[in-house]
């Protein structure tokens, strides 16, 4: 018989593995070009970015897209290497999103890029995970 065992707040629970960890994640555009300057661009990055995220198995729990810069507070299982997830998010967000809109492609991004090669991902133990939701939310409000 089993021994029933109480649950960790917050953790996630697979089949051979407890985890709970959560990655601040900040990327820009390339050149700092804006690009999201309207609520429905906006809204199309982040439905792009959800849709990319549930195939790639990665939990977004806060997001928020600026014009020339996205911030995500993500959760993924450790057997994905954060630069795997890093690479799913922004190379299939650029590719669909420049397929669909040739227009900014041609005027803003004439290399093809949507984004800038680098990036910042921190885990959020240096600070709270409120914290930094709170920081992500109120990007607007800056």
């Amino acid at each position: 018989m089993r021994r029933k065992t109480e649950r960790i707040d917050g953790a996630k629970y697979e089949r051979n593995y407890v985890y709970n960890f959560h990655f601040h994640l900040i990327w820009v555009t390339k050149y700092r070009n804006k690009a999201f300057t309207t609520p429905d661009l906006v809204q199309e990055m982040k439905d792009i970015l959800t849709h990319i995220a549930k195939l790639n198995d990665i939990d977004i729990e806060t997001m928020e897209v600026m014009p020339d810069h996205v911030h995500m507070l993500i959760s993924f299982k450790p057997k994905y290497a954060p630069t795997n997830v890093v690479k799913a998010l922004k190379g299939g967000s650029a590719r669909l999103f420049l397929q669909k809109h040739p227009e900014i492609r041609n005027h803003q991004f004439w290399g093809g890029h949507l984004w800038s090669h680098s990036y910042f991902m921190s885990t959020s133990g240096s600070m709270s995970r409120e914290v930094v939701e709170k920081y992500i939310e109120n990007q607007y409000t800056k």
